[in-house]
């Protein structure tokens, strides 16, 4: 199973952060199928490739707290693939969220 991840920090209130995040995820033609305030998941459409090579997107929003004032987001990027190649289909999703969240000012 490929699995990439990365941490983001942010100074954005929760609701601005996961409204970002959202659409975010949005524009990188992801289908949102599940959120609540801190979660999200979202699914790359069916159809381009393969069932195995579909990639899932985990975004975790983590709200500051006393010792750490800063919003933590996890993103964790995974399918079913085995990565044999470090440029994989997985790999490159993950690449392709990662760079459109870093360009959103959280």
């Amino acid at each position: 199973m490929a699995r990439y991840t990365t941490l983001f920090k942010a100074m954005s209130s929760l609701t601005q952060i996961r409204q970002r995040v959202v659409d975010t995820l949005t524009s990188c033609d992801l289908n949102l199928i599940y959120e609540n305030e801190e979660y999200l998941v979202a699914k790359e459409k069916p159809g381009d490739v393969k069932p195995g090579l579909l990639a899932t997107v985990e975004v975790l929003i983590n709200p500051p707290t006393v010792s750490e004032p800063a919003t933590r987001v996890d993103l964790i990027v995974q399918n079913e693939e085995l990565p044999l190649r470090q440029d994989n289909h997985c790999y490159r999703i993950f690449e392709t969220v990662n760079q459109a969240i870093a360009k959103t000012s959280l």
